[in-house]
């Protein structure tokens, strides 16, 4: 059953990141990296402010989805109303989402999808090398150590 709920979270994390893209790849041009944005900016393809205005209307509900999910899965559907099996628990999702991201989403479905390639990018490199998927991954693994106890709090507060 954990498995099951491990890849419905998952799954629930690539829809939001589809919504994100609504309409093309542009319209979440902020999880690009930095160069691919100043190069689609400079291209006239968006600008800075409607990129900003974008993900400060995104981001807050792609939060919202996936902390509700994470505390729903774990609280209710799994009935961990004791922090400690409630942390362990969510530092499971946590890590694992994090690793989907970094490896799943990123190396695997923007890098090889024709989807997330805007025009005039291409020469540009939009996925992180094998490195740089570690590091970043590898920092926010030790992140989600103190995300996870925030998350249980609130489990075991609600359940």
């Amino acid at each position: 059953m954990l498995i099951l709920q491990l890849a419905l979270y998952c799954l629930i994390f690539t829809g939001m990141v589809r919504l994100s893209a609504a309409g093309g790849a542009i319209n979440c041009l902020y999880f690009y990296p930095k160069d691919v944005q100043d190069r689609a900016i400079a291209l006239g393809l968006t600008d800075r402010g409607t990129m900003n205005r974008k993900k400060l209307r995104f981001m807050p509900w792609f939060y919202a989805v996936m902390l509700i999910s994470l505390v729903l899965i774990v609280g209710l559907w799994n009935g961990n109303t004791d922090f400690k099996s409630a942390y362990w628990q969510t530092l499971l999702f946590l890590e694992v989402m994090n690793w989907y991201d970094g490896v799943g989403i990123d190396r695997f479905w923007v890098g090889h999808s024709p989807f997330w390639i805007l025009p005039g990018t291409e020469d540009l490199a939009y996925v992180q090398t094998g490195k740089q998927i570690l590091k970043k991954r590898g920092c926010l693994t030790v992140i989600m150590f103190f995300v996870a106890a925030v998350v249980s709090g609130i489990v075991a507060l609600l359940f």
